[in-house]
């Protein structure tokens, strides 16, 4: 299990982490879950402290919820799907736009054991992260069962949080997003 170190934290688990470097820098986050049904928020949220930095979540599981609440467009979902890096990024973006926050971190997959196709099967997930002035997507796959593929989705998007927390100590406007 790797280590997230800096001079504010050193931790086995990125959301403590995580809660302690936004708290200390004085940033916000929000989350827009799909497929991980509020995972991140649960393991945010069971550090102290978060409350300061958590501004909320959306588990956004069917398309209209993600229209509806995320702001995700329909001609999106309707040219590449649900599960997709323009949908992943628009769920970010719309995160973060509804909670007026610094950062927000979105996921969407496939947690089968159905739902998958040749293109995409089942295990495949998309994380954002939107920050600063641009958001970041990346592709993962994680072809586990549903619990399994949860857990492993969750930590892939407070990985990704916690990786440009670390490679930064500018702020949030200028912070820099890790390279795919």
């Amino acid at each position: 299990m790797p280590r997230y170190t800096n001079r504010a934290v050193t931790t086995d688990n990125p959301e403590v982490a995580i809660v302690r470097l936004l708290a200390r820098r004085k940033l916000t986050l929000a989350t827009a879950e799909s497929c991980t049904g509020g995972f991140i928020a649960h393991r945010i949220t069971n550090v102290p402290g978060a409350s300061k930095v958590l501004y909320g979540g959306i588990v956004a599981y069917g398309n209209r919820a993600k229209i509806k609440f995320l702001g995700v467009r329909a001609r999106t979902l309707e040219r590449h799907g649900a599960v997709s890096a323009p949908t992943a990024r628009e769920m970010a973006e719309g995160a973060r736009k509804k909670f007026a926050t610094d950062f927000a971190i979105a996921v969407t997959g496939i947690a089968g054991p159905g739902g998958g196709t040749k293109a995409k099967p089942v295990g495949t997930v998309f994380v954002a992260l939107a920050g600063g002035k641009k958001t970041q997507v990346e592709k993962k796959f994680n072809p586990f069962g549903r619990l399994l593929f949860k857990r492993a989705a969750a930590s892939q998007a407070l990985k990704l949080l916690m990786t440009a927390l670390q490679n930064s100590r500018r702020p949030s406007s200028t912070l820099r997003l890790p390279r795919p």
